[in-house]
């Protein structure tokens, strides 16, 4: 399958009811993502890669060489992981734009579905390949 298919069989889905099990495990698979809201705070990651952020009234979730992008220093301030980060492909997620509770904006190319929560629309949702979020290595963070 590939994202448009995959975006176009999630279209139309309600809340709580995004992804089931034989989807996320087709997507990983394929090496594609999904990209939904939960609740008022997560972004959720199904699909090749599995996980969530949290992003109360908005936030920006950064994709590493394995997946989702994480500090392992114990410094916040670290300046290693701030060049990773600067160099990381992103996904940021927008509450409550025009009639959303949530939308993302990605450079990565992507498709786009509507999940429902009753009779209103709840998420714009995006689908994208692995291999299109160009992953920064080890080696570049240190080039300048």
């Amino acid at each position: 399958m590939d994202r448009k298919e995959l975006a176009a069989l999630l279209n139309g889905r309600q809340y709580m009811n995004e992804v089931t099990e034989a989807e996320a495990r087709q997507a990983r698979e394929d090496g594609l993502v999904i990209v939904y809201g939960y609740s008022d705070d997560n972004m959720e990651f199904d699909g090749a890669i599995r996980d969530e952020v949290g992003c109360y009234n908005g936030g920006t979730a950064y994709l590493g060489e394995k997946g989702l992008l994480y500090n392992d220093c114990d410094n916040d301030d670290c300046p290693h992981f701030a060049k990773l980060q600067a160099k990381a492909p992103s996904i940021t997620a927008k509450f409550d734009v025009d009639g959303y509770t949530w939308v993302y904006e990605t450079a990565i190319p992507h498709d786009t579905f509507d999940i429902w929560e009753g009779e209103e629309t709840y998420c714009r949702g995006i689908v994208f390949s692995l291999s299109d979020a160009r992953q920064p290595s080890i080696n570049e963070e240190t080039n300048e």
